[in-house]
């Protein structure tokens, strides 16, 4: 088992983002993350990673205590994380983006962090692009790079904030398909809106609300659920019946 949480709980004074989430995640899965805005998504990657300190509850990645580390220790231990709104090093090329991530994520040095930069570069689609300015990058493409800087950093767990939100249909699928490929090297949790995205992809979905996991099942069986219609698609019980 790569990741292991039980009784995760964070609240910020009277508003709770975990609310006891428990979860298992092995090398090869990937599990889809749903749930309308404030569900406590994006929190649980903050816990996840280290930004964001638990009130209680234990995470575990390949049976190694992750509470009470820092950021820079998990990511060290195997945990990277792709944004929503890529940020690149503007100014700098492609590789050189993806060879900070090998260099300061993954901790490697000279010929390792050039080949673990490259082969990123390559499983991501972006090599013949590796000499250009990461800012002149269309949307599609400063996502891959956001991707690649996450696995040139050698992660037992990849977190996929939203890496096709904003994209065409086309690209949408451009997308999924690179997650369907890393997911085989990885474990792999993706949040992501667009609910077709992880059906292609993911083994399971769980729901979020207010910080708690409502359902956690095989995709079409959650997006048949009658309580995620209402809660997440705002769909009334009695009409999706």
């Amino acid at each position: 088992m790569v990741l292991a949480v039980r009784g995760l709980c964070k609240a910020y004074g009277e508003v709770i983002v975990a609310d006891q989430v428990e979860l298992d995640l092995a090398s090869g899965e990937c599990l889809g993350v749903i749930g309308p805005n404030g569900a406590g998504k994006s929190s649980l990657f903050h816990l996840l990673t280290g930004t964001v300190a638990p009130d209680a509850g234990s995470i575990r990645l390949a049976g190694r205590e992750l509470v009470g580390l820092p950021a820079h220790r998990r990511a060290r231990l195997g945990i990277a994380r792709a944004f929503q709104v890529p940020q690149p090093f503007a100014h700098l090329s492609v590789y050189e983006n993806v060879l900070a991530a090998a260099s300061f994520g993954a901790g490697q040095r000279g010929d390792a962090a050039a080949e673990s930069a490259l082969q990123a570069l390559r499983r991501c689609g972006l090599d013949a692009q590796a000499e250009r300015q990461a800012g002149t990058l269309p949307l599609l493409d400063r996502k891959r790079l956001e991707v690649a800087k996450g696995i040139a950093a050698a992660p037992q767990l990849l977190l996929l904030d939203e890496v096709a939100g904003g994209l065409t249909e086309r690209e949408v699928q451009a997308m999924v398909a690179l997650v369907h490929e890393l997911k085989r090297a990885y474990a792999v949790i993706w949040i992501e809106h667009i609910v077709h995205a992880l059906k292609a992809v993911a083994e399971r979905v769980m729901v979020l609300h207010f910080g708690r996991k409502l359902l956690e099942d095989a995709p079409q069986a959650v997006m048949d659920s009658a309580v995620v219609r209402e809660i997440y698609m705002g769909i009334p019980a009695d009409a999706a019946a």
